[in-house]
């Protein structure tokens, strides 16, 4: 069932019994267990152009196979030099199926610039370190690990729960569509690369993030051309002063103010926590999203503005030819994150107004995909508050845009709800995705088994 009320984010605190976060949450063994598959995955360097993403899939196959799926559950479709996997928990089919989302794919890492091997997994002051050990093997793991843990209990869930990895991600995402369009009709997807709990510097609990909404990316090539000619002999016409101008006229450019769901409770939450001018500044606007006032303190803070509308920004540019010379052409990349619901052709339309010279061309520099933002469901809710709770009673859950882009466009772009689930808990100064000496906490292992346990066990409750 959907439902926009917010308020259903602080509810059902009391659905489970509480635990202190000290206390283990999963078996010894199955910790142990997932700690060994991590370090077997991060030893597969499974980057653009090794060719090593089918390595990754063999091996989460054949521990889907040993830990009681059947074979024919299991299948991996090769593409090019990648693959997707897609892994079947059969269940009675009451209801659509439920999607767990990850890749096997990670960003490059010079072995030279680390302090360890990026692709051996070292266990060293209390974390994980190695390529990938937080985006997103790690969670990667846990789906794999839970799915296992079911089979042994004997779930049996009232919808098929398809484990579903795309193999590039972090590049083309051509897996991912392809993965979207096959599982097209399911009712939910629970993504591991989005979300998650914050830790602050003493490593106690601030919040849990709820990921159900993604900015669009999208470049735009704005280009300016002319005859051009000798320099000694200048003209009114310049392709670099038609350049200069258009990137004024957008610097002096704002979107409109828009909002969603998530972004109002997220400005409330926010304004809850965060004292001053600020505060009050996050607080009215999600009382009222047309507030002036807020809206002008808020757009003066880098680190808002995102979260109020759709941002372009010149970040390269490219113009002439010869220091002697009138430039024959000048160009410049904008690059925009796209409320969510606004076609990039809309925001071209828009640039167009902007910049108005009917010189310019204006054309996107890749193809674009993009989707409106997940409702605030009551069951996704609900499972997620409870799966909180059993480590972090009464913590607070804010839903989250992301101004980056995961698996989930692609599902959300099908019309399949989906959001970013994870159950990691880190402190901000630990987060090095995509960085040098990537690493999460070995603390982090157990709870997030029991998240994702109790997350399955909520939204396909069986018999």
């Amino acid at each position: 069932m959907r439902k926009s009320a917010l308020s259903a984010l602080l509810l059902f605190s009391s659905l489970t019994p509480a635990f202190a976060a000290d206390d283990a949450l999963t078996p010894p063994d199955l910790t142990a267990k997932a700690i060994e598959l991590l370090g077997q995955t991060i030893a597969i360097e499974s980057v653009e152009g090794k060719g090593n993403v089918p390595a990754v899939a063999n091996l989460i196959a054949d521990e889907l196979r040993k830990g009681g799926f059947a074979a024919d559950d299991i299948v991996i479709t090769p593409m090019g030099e990648t693959a997707t996997l897609i892994a079947t928990y059969k269940g009675t089919g009451e209801k659509k199926p439920i999607i767990l989302s990850g890749h096997m794919d990670v960003v490059g890492a010079n072995p030279e610039d680390w302090t360890r091997d990026p692709f051996t997994m070292v266990q060293e002051d209390g974390f994980l370190f190695g390529r990938g050990t937080s985006d997103m093997k790690f969670g990667l793991v846990m789906m794999v690990e839970t799915l296992i843990r079911l089979k042994e209990e004997g779930f049996k869930p009232d919808r098929d729960i398809i484990l579903a990895l795309s193999g590039d991600e972090e590049t083309h995402m051509a897996t991912t569509m392809a993965l979207a369009d096959e599982l097209e009709g399911a009712d939910i997807v629970l993504n591991a690369d989005g979300g998650g709990g914050a830790l602050d510097e003493n490593g106690d609990p601030v919040a849990y993030y709820l990921q159900g909404a993604e900015k669009t990316y999208a470049d735009y090539i704005v280009t300016f051309t002319n005859p051009g000619g000798h320099s000694s002999q200048p003209r009114k016409k310049n392709a670099i002063y038609d350049l200069a101008q258009a990137a004024l006229n957008l610097s002096n450019y704002e979107f409109p103010v828009m909002w969603s769901d998530i972004t109002l409770e997220s400005f409330r939450q926010g304004g809850l926590n965060t004292e001053g001018e600020i505060g009050k500044a996050m607080r009215d606007f999600a009382e009222n999203p047309k507030n002036k006032r807020a809206i002008k303190i808020l757009s003066e803070r880098p680190e808002y503005v995102g979260q109020l509308r759709t941002t372009c920004v010149a970040t390269l540019l490219d113009a002439g030819h010869a220091p002697n010379a009138l430039p024959q052409r000048a160009g410049m990349n904008v690059n925009c994150r796209i409320f969510p619901g606004v076609s990039p052709d809309a925001v071209k339309t828009t640039l167009t107004d902007v910049i108005d010279n009917p010189e310019a061309t204006i054309e996107l520099a890749d193809e674009v995909h993009y989707a409106d933002a997940s409702p605030l469901r009551d069951d996704v809710v609900a499972a997620v508050r409870k799966a909180v709770d059993r480590r972090y009673p009464d913590l607070p859950i804010v839903p989250e845009m992301s101004a980056g882009a995961s698996d989930s466009l692609h599902f959300r772009a099908h019309g399949i709800d989906s959001y970013g689930v994870s159950g990691i808990f880190m402190k901000p100064t630990d987060m090095y995705a995509h960085g040098l000496n990537e690493r999460v906490p070995v603390a982090a292992v157990d709870g997030a088994l029991d998240h994702w346990h109790t997350l399955l066990t909520d939204l396909a409750t069986g018999e």
